[in-house]
């Protein structure tokens, strides 16, 4: 199972497959849909899948030409990769200008910044949603909602996700429907058609606008925090299912999730996404480890210690959503180690949105 984005754009699962190990996980000529946000939306444009207006550029005095007299907000993505971090929203044209300079000229996100995606601010509730895929059926997974900005309130920047919970209240069976409907079977379609048929997870991460749900980005893996909430839920044996995903057998195959909520907090460092200190003892008590999914840590001397921005994540199934977070918070509390830093409003929207 080929997890990483970085892994999957560079073909680790072609190169698998012609060594004759079957792999989970999209091809590289697939794994584009997230390695590259312009063909992400040009391929959206080009099949009627409804998202954000947009307008590409691969040269800053052009881009920021554009941004003079372009609608505010602005969103500025980076083009490829960047550890969940290339996307700015600028409230202002001059943070706007900024962010243009950051990624293109300062290149902040590398040579990922070499073209840059502007398109318009979506309003609404936002939803992820897995799914597994052989590249014909298309099952979702348990919706979720991921709180991406680093402080309480969606405050502050963004990051890869401060914390998650499933399902997301705002995922409506009507909304579902459509969304299979106008936005995940015609991604799958438009795939095959250009010939990079899609195996694997493919991440839906939409806005559920006055008009109607929108793509806002495509992933081709399992998203973190996401997957820490949606997988706990899954009835069904992950293996066969991602077996009958790479052997094309998914539509005969029962993928079952049981009725139950889920939340998960991350343990972060504190000053991340920017700056921060690492390597601080991490202290996990034996009884929350079943319960803990490791990120930004690793081993030095026979200790745990952090090693990255987000550390690590706590994860609490519940019969309700309100357990479920007041579970993962209680988990989350024994954890200890210098610099820790955590949203304390994880859910919060959620539980409102459910009353």
């Amino acid at each position: 199972m080929v997890a990483p984005d970085d892994p999957l754009a560079l073909g680790c699962v072609d190169a698998l497959e012609a060594a004759g190990i079957p792999a989970f996980g999209p091809r590289k000529n697939a794994a584009v849909i997230e390695s590259s946000k312009v063909f992400a939306k040009d391929l959206m444009k080009k099949y009627g899948i409804p998202t954000a207006a947009y307008e590409v550029f691969d040269r800053p005095d052009a881009a920021l030409k554009y941004l003079e007299t372009a609608p505010l907000p602005a969103v500025v993505k980076a083009d490829g990769l960047a550890l969940g971090k290339g996307v700015l929203i600028c409230p202002t044209r001059e943070e706007a200008f900024a962010a243009v300079r950051s990624i293109m000229e300062e290149r902040q996100f590398g040579d990922s910044g070499s073209r840059i995606v502007i398109e318009e601010f979506l309003e609404g509730p936002e939803v992820s949603v897995l799914s597994f895929t052989d590249g014909e059926t298309v099952i979702p997974m348990i919706s979720s909602m991921d709180h991406k900005r680093a402080g309480d309130g969606d405050t502050g920047l963004n990051t890869g996700g401060m914390g998650t919970v499933a399902p997301n209240p705002y995922y409506t069976p009507e909304t579902a429907e459509r969304c299979m409907r106008e936005i995940f079977l015609p991604t799958i379609r438009a795939m095959k058609q250009e010939g990079r048929p899609f195996r694997g997870c493919l991440y839906f991460g939409l806005m559920i606008t006055a008009d109607g749900p929108k793509v806002i980005e495509y992933n081709c893996r399992f998203g973190d925090p996401e997957t820490q909430v949606v997988l706990p839920l899954l009835e069904s044996d992950l293996l066969t299912v991602m077996r009958a995903t790479t052997e094309g057998k998914l539509a005969e195959t029962e993928v079952r999730f049981s009725g139950r909520h889920a939340c998960c907090v991350i343990l972060a460092s504190k000053g991340y996404p920017e700056h921060y200190e690492k390597g601080f003892e991490i202290t996990v008590p034996e009884e929350v480890w079943p319960c803990t999914f490791v990120a930004g840590a690793a081993e030095k001397d026979g200790r745990l210690v952090t090693s990255g921005g987000r550390v690590l994540g706590v994860t609490a199934v519940a019969d309700t959503l309100q357990d479920a977070v007041r579970e993962a918070y209680g988990l989350a509390d024994r954890i200890s180690f210098e610099n820790r830093y955590l949203r304390r409003d994880i859910g919060q929207r959620a539980l409102k949105a459910g009353r």
